[in-house]
């Protein structure tokens, strides 16, 4: 990359970040926005998002100025059992052209739909990754699938001359945030520890009768063990709580996203699957298990080790139809992370629960 790509560029005003996907991929891009926020700190950064991202960082201190909410677009901002809106996108880009943005930053993904997405947005230089099958933008850099997430979109704004302020993703946990945890889990004598048995993919998803050893090993190690969930969650979240023999706290359902960060940082270790709320329990300051597959060990797991364990599942074969994941994935939505042992989940965090209290 020429030399000149790593120099912050003059006149900067208005910048755009597109990253419209899930909880864990927003928080991931953290390190990145705080490199942006310090490279050109009389800059409004402005986040093109969901409409969850928008309720999320409402009087929420962050680098993010402004969140701009996407139509339903394909590729970019799809939303189950909806069609891209055409009309709202032809509003949203002609808006987009109106906000006059100085740099427009592609931090989605490999820009085969995201990068024409980003030239549209009529910024004055556009930055991002590239796809072999997509097309360029001002300024780029390969996307490559096996690099740590942080790591790679870091990688992206020092285009524009960002250096890196941290590597550690954080949140800030507001009043309202605590308010809610509070109320929905009242302060009590004992640690309170968390088990988050639900992921977006079921390929990610631990056994719920492990969790449940887990939630039996820290209650008999003195925890208040709460089982958090969505809603659509609920049989899951219930599944692990039926087969501990420990009293364990039901929450699927229970709290906003905001709530469950204030939760997770009252939390003296949270044991989760490959999951965004593993990367928020991590990003509010909790110690963390996290259970990965190996694939996504490379990509999303925590980069430090004094307060987050990975334990990684290195199953390969599809147990129904024998296909091989390092070639191709099959449909079988089955867990690929089931082999992980019980035992050195129990380990690691009891290991926690004793080191940081």
């Amino acid at each position: 990359m020429k030399k000149q790509y790593m120099q912050r560029l003059p006149d900067v005003h208005k910048i755009a970040v597109l990253r419209a996907n899930a909880l864990g991929d927003f928080i991931f891009i953290l390190p990145a926005l705080e490199a942006l926020d310090s490279a050109y700190p009389d800059a409004e950064i402005v986040l093109l998002a969901k409409a969850w991202h928008k309720e999320f960082l409402e009087r929420r201190p962050s680098p993010v100025d402004r969140v701009i909410v996407i139509p339903p677009c394909e590729g970019v901002s799809e939303e189950i059992g909806t069609g891209e809106d055409r009309a709202g996108l032809e509003q949203f880009f002609s808006s987009m052209v109106r906000e006059r943005f100085d740099l427009a930053f592609q931090l989605h993904g490999g820009g085969l739909h995201s990068n024409p997405f980003t030239l549209r947005l009529g910024a004055r230089t556009t930055i991002g990754l590239k796809t072999p099958d997509a097309v360029a933008l001002d300024r780029w850099i390969p996307y490559i699938y096996f690099q740590q997430e942080i790591i790679r979109y870091l990688e992206v704004v020092a285009l524009a001359g960002a250096s890196m302020t941290t590597l550690t993703p954080r949140i800030v946990v507001t009043a309202r945030d605590l308010e809610e945890a509070s109320r929905v889990v009242p302060e009590g004598k004992r640690p309170l520890v968390a088990l988050h048995p639900g992921a977006s993919d079921p390929r990610r998803r631990w056994p719920a009768g492990k969790f449940a050893a887990v939630g039996d090993a820290l209650a008999a190690a003195g925890a208040h063990v709460v089982v958090t969930g969505t809603k659509d969650e609920q049989e899951l979240v219930t599944a692990v709580v039926d087969a501990m023999g420990a009293d364990a706290q039901n929450l699927s359902g229970q709290l906003s996203l905001g709530g469950l960060a204030a939760l997770f940082a009252r939390c003296r270790v949270v044991v989760s699957n490959d999951s965004g709320p593993l990367h928020l329990a991590a990003a509010v300051g909790a110690p963390t298990v996290g259970i990965y597959w190996c694939f996504n060990m490379v990509n999303a797991s925590e980069l430090t080790r004094a307060r987050h364990y990975p334990l990684v599942s290195w199953q390969l074969i599809c147990p129904i139809c024998g296909s091989d994941y390092s070639r191709a994935h099959c449909s079988h939505a089955v867990s690929l992370v089931g082999e992980v042992p019980t035992t050195e989940v129990i380990d690691a965090a009891l290991d926690l629960f004793e080191r940081c209290a």
